[in-house]
């Protein structure tokens, strides 16, 4: 072991065995399943291994944000960050105000389309452009109203908007209905569509437990275009739709935390070990997995993820 990690490791343990010293963190947790399960890793390490207390308070992005720019420790942390869907928040807080600080630990994410593997080979789907065929619409029409439903994420989600621009710009709109619901609602109508037999298109990602839990496929798009991704967030501009032009796949991601600079005053050893935490596109997949497809409480998931990875638990505190 190095000197500069016994030195780390030393100041580490002193933390914890100061008994006047109360490290303490309050963790955002969207509404995503593998924000949730990011979450619920980041609070049983801080308790299990350094002896601090952890809320999880629930909040959409725009208020994760605005609590950790604030600094009262309302909310400390996000725990999954996407760039650059949530790059509207970053440039304010971190870039700009210098009150949010982003981990450089990130793990990759991609976003898409997808269908059931069933609907695509049974219509001919393959890429974004066939949900605007007449008859795959019709396909995916559950309510009667001429078009076909489309989740396109939960309330309150960046990649939500993006995606409304997306149905647009790609054509769609004449006969793709883009739905925002939880994501809850989502999984279900997969379920549903899969047992029936009939058309569903919906807004998928990886890492996500929707590769475990069903036999799905992404769809293709135009090849990313910085010239034709021109994104303006609700936060940036009230009439963010109209100067909005996307008409290309995403890039692909980096998701990482973020978490208030004010913490590294009030719990400086949690604040190190945020610096130091990385997780990879697999570990969030199989955690969102454990929760989603087989009903285990993320608390649970989480404490077993951090038995089970001790070692590398033991390098992001630094000893």
């Amino acid at each position: 072991m190095s000197l500069k990690k016994t030195i780390v490791g030393a100041a580490f343990v002193g933390l914890m065995s100061a008994p006047t010293f109360a490290e303490e963190v309050k963790i955002g947790v969207p509404s995503w399943t593998g924000a949730q399960a990011i979450a619920h890793v980041l609070g049983e390490i801080v308790t299990s291994r350094i002896g601090g207390t952890v809320e999880y308070v629930p909040g959409n992005n725009a208020t994760i944000f605005q609590a950790m720019d604030q600094g009262k420790g309302d909310i400390d942390v996000h725990p999954d960050v996407w760039l650059p869907n949530q790059e509207s928040f970053t440039k304010k807080y971190v870039d700009e105000a210098g009150t949010v600080t982003l981990s450089s630990n990130p793990y990759e994410g991609n976003q898409g389309f997808c269908v059931s593997k069933d609907f695509g080979a049974k219509m001919n789907i393959t890429d974004i452009a066939d949900l605007g065929r007449p008859d795959v619409a019709a396909e995916m029409d559950s309510d009667g109203n001429g078009k076909g439903e489309m989740w396109i994420g939960a309330p309150g989600w960046a990649s939500a908007n993006v995606n409304e621009v997306k149905v647009r710009d790609y054509g769609l709109l004449d006969f793709i209905e883009p739905i925002r619901a939880e994501e809850a609602v989502k999984t279900a109508r997969i379920k549903d569509s899969i047992a029936k037999g009939e058309g569903y298109a919906f807004y998928c990602y990886k890492p996500h437990a929707v590769w475990f839990m069903f036999d799905v496929e992404m769809l293709t798009e135009p090849t990313y275009d910085p010239e034709k991704y021109v994104m303006v967030q609700p936060s940036d501009d009230p009439d963010w739709y109209n100067k909005s032009m996307v008409a290309s796949k995403d890039a692909l991601k980096e998701v990482q935390i973020a978490w208030s600079n004010s913490l590294v005053d009030r719990s400086p050893a949690i604040a190190e070990f945020f610096q130091n935490f990385a997780l990879t596109a697999d570990d969030v997949s199989s955690l969102a997995f454990e929760i989603s497809a087989n009903g285990r409480g993320p608390a649970d998931v989480a404490k077993a993820w951090v038995e089970a990875n001790s070692d590398r638990v033991d390098a992001m505190l630094g000893l």
